[in-house]
């Protein structure tokens, strides 16, 4: 029997790297799972990858009419969401303080923050008592990172918002984690340049990259009765980045 037998997930942003590996670590531990994405192909193209007892939903994270969707539709089908890792996000790099504008926080705070909120918030009717939230972070939460400054300041609202809601939803038994990756081996490393690589590399305590499935292993554990005993942390997989 898989760790997640029976149990019916939520994953938002699953039709590439991390999110998707997680998708598909869940159903071959015995979850139904609903993913989403914001382009429809990419969906498609996911849901196939998959494979089984996987719906895909159409939408954005930063959009409380699509999450409203979202749910309406895995209330007809499931009628729960026993676990929710809301993974959608989004960044811009390379945008220092002087060059920030308005357009560009709006769009970082909209998917990374109010998106977050609010994907957790409406599936709370769904929940049952003892369900678990999982939320997608980043080492940005801990690190300075130049050019990041309004990214790095989403993923700390991200890490705030698991503490919070830990007491929030404690007499629910509701158990609520965040996931924080390092440098992770997804499509933004499409074309880069083998020393660009390297020099994350370089940054790295283990000397390597880490690979999209080491994150749905970390998600599995925080999903499953494997972390009863574990809520309100950030879980850092990140080859130890941001320990030293």
């Amino acid at each position: 029997m898989g760790k997640l037998e029976g149990k019916i997930a939520v994953i938002t942003g699953a039709t590439s790297g991390m999110a998707l590996a997680t998708a598909k670590l869940f159903v071959e531990e015995g979850a139904y799972v609903f993913i989403t994405g914001r382009r429809q192909e990419q969906l498609d193209k996911a849901v196939n990858e998959i494979g089984r007892n996987v719906t895909g939903v159409q939408g954005d994270a930063g959009s409380l009419s699509d999450l409203d969707r979202l749910y309406a539709r895995v209330k007809v089908e499931k009628g729960r969401v026993d676990v929710l890792f809301a993974s959608a996000g989004v960044g811009e790099f390379g945008v220092p303080l002087e060059s920030v504008t308005e357009a560009g926080f709006d769009k970082i705070i909209n998917v990374n923050v109010k998106g977050t909120l609010f994907t957790v918030q409406k599936a709370l009717p769904l929940m049952p008592d003892g369900g678990v939230i999982i939320m997608n972070g980043s080492i940005a939460s801990v690190k300075g990172f130049g050019g990041l400054s309004v990214y790095n300041a989403s993923k700390a609202a991200v890490r705030s918002f698991a503490r919070s809601w830990t007491l929030d939803l404690k007499a629910r038994k509701i158990r609520v984690n965040v996931i924080s990756p390092g440098t992770i081996d997804t499509g933004v490393f499409v074309g880069v340049p083998q020393e660009i690589k390297d020099q994350f590399i370089a940054q790295i305590p283990m000397g390597r990259i880490g690979q999209p499935e080491e994150i749905a292993k970390a998600a599995l554990f925080l999903a499953s009765d494997d972390s009863s005993f574990v809520s309100g942390i950030e879980l850092f997989v990140d080859g130890g980045t941001a320990q030293i």
